[in-house]
């Protein structure tokens, strides 16, 4: 019998990744995230998918960020029972990352319904913490390198993928087929994760695109990120720095620790980290030092270089002090959480500066500001943008196009198909053309919610 992967995320956007194995009435799906970006992303969230989440026989997590992993909650809900394999770290962060999305979410819905700016009466949360705790007895440790057997007969293997902590790529063997999901791909010069694993052989890859259609800078993040900071400093103003929690928050940290000690910027200048997940993340990256540049003496002075902001009043009294100060808060695209207080607070004065570090998905409020637009929707309500944007172009934590056709390129046998994933369309199509050219192997962009061969 076939090998069959259903595309029901992942694809044509870089948000949603899920993808679904079937074999011989078997049923694995290969990550469990949400769709964030565009309001018409965001709807498929709500819907349920086109299989019943009890007849799904394991998950398998590449690593913890909510587009990947965000959905557990309401597959929980929905009735799946399975297990859910990740590698440890993956693990640990998922106990972070989903408690704190389901309380993100019910208090953003309070909010809504405090103020009454939502159009449904009442705004509900897509899951609360509760669901978010329960889903947590799902996960189930693997060792990275490790194989095992997530359904009978089949096989499973992680790589390091770089990326993030715990982030894998994932060999899949089943019915003789060598199945290669990439996850999202770190890059090779990464300040604080090590470089991705070699690929392994396979038949079929998926490989993700979200900088399918570009490549990094040559200047680093630390060139680019001492003036923009030297900036705001010298008129007084703040700079409000959407982060993800886990990956990009730390990587600032640590660029910033390393700006201060080499007098790049003023050692004076306070530096906040208000994300009750970014803080806990941090905490967490001493546990897992082999998958880390830092040494202990480095992870030291990211810890300390910034004062830990966690409760709503200590996040609140922020905007009673005055400038110069930075604020790093989740959410990285502006989606949701504490960030979006600050930038009403902070984006109608000039003196202050806005830093977005890294990729904003289309359709979300850090798209809008990398746009250049003059006022973005917050609550409801159009808040003017006077204050300095800043884009940095160097702090991505996704390889670039010529770095994924480079990773492709250490596989010794050409796969018999490849499918392209987790980019937007013109990033997709780029990195086919690019693998059809430089590699001439068979690639394709698969439809949202299409099924094909492996």
């Amino acid at each position: 019998m076939s090998v069959n992967i259903t595309f029901l995320g992942g694809t044509g956007t870089v948000t949603g990744s899920k993808y679904l194995v079937q074999h011989d009435g078997k049923q694995l799906l290969i990550d469990c995230g949400l769709f964030q970006g565009y309001k018409q992303l965001r709807l498929r969230n709500w819907n349920p998918l086109p299989i019943a989440a009890a007849d799904i026989d394991a998950v398998l997590l590449t690593h913890a960020h909510l587009d990947h992993s965000g959905y557990l909650p309401l597959l929980h809900r929905q009735g799946f029972r399975g297990r859910v394999h990740a590698t440890p770290a993956t693990c640990d962060l998922c106990a972070i990352l989903l408690p704190d999305s389901g309380h993100i979410q019910e208090e953003d819905a309070a909010f809504l319904n405090r103020h009454g700016y939502s159009k449904h009466t009442p705004a509900l949360p897509l899951y609360s913490k509760h669901d978010a705790i329960v889903s947590l007895n799902l996960l189930h440790s693997e060792v990275i390198g490790k194989t095992f057997s997530p359904i009978p007969g089949w096989k499973a293997t992680f790589s390091s993928a770089g990326h993030i902590l715990g982030a894998a790529s994932i060999l899949l063997e089943v019915a003789g087929r060598r199945i290669l999901f990439s996850g999202d791909l770190g890059r090779p010069d990464d300040l604080v994760m090590n470089p991705p694993d070699l690929p392994p052989e396979a038949d079929t890859v998926l490989i993700e695109s979200t900088y399918g259609n570009r490549t990094h800078p040559k200047e680093d993040v630390l060139a680019e990120l001492a003036p923009a900071l030297k900036r705001v400093a010298s008129r007084g103003g703040v700079a409000v720095v959407p982060v993800f929690a886990v990956g990009r928050a730390q990587a600032l940290l640590h660029a910033i620790a390393l700006l201060k000690e080499r007098g790049d910027i003023p050692r004076s200048l306070p530096i906040f980290l208000d994300s009750p997940m970014a803080v806990h993340t941090t905490e967490l990256l001493p546990r897992h030092p082999d998958a880390l540049r830092l040494d202990t003496h480095a992870l030291h002075k990211m810890a300390h270089i910034a004062t830990m902001v966690e409760t709503p009043e200590q996040s609140k009294a922020l905007a009673k002090h005055h400038g110069p100060m930075v604020i790093l808060s989740a959410s990285g695209m502006a989606t949701g959480g504490r960030v979006l207080h600050h930038l009403a607070h902070y984006l109608p004065d000039h003196r202050n500066m806005v830093i977005l570090t890294g990729y904003q998905a289309p359709g979300t409020r850090g798209d809008t500001l990398a746009k250049g637009n003059s006022t973005v929707r917050i609550h409801a309500q159009d808040v003017a943008v006077n204050a300095e944007v800043v884009q940095l172009e160097s702090s991505s934590a996704h390889a670039d196009a010529t770095q994924l056709i480079s990773w492709l390129k250490h596989m010794k046998h050409a796969p018999s198909q490849v499918y392209v994933v987790h980019g937007e369309l013109d990033a997709a199509d780029a990195m086919r053309q690019r693998i059809e050219r430089e590699l001439r192997w068979r690639a394709v962009v698969p439809e949202h919610g299409s099924t094909w061969p492996t």
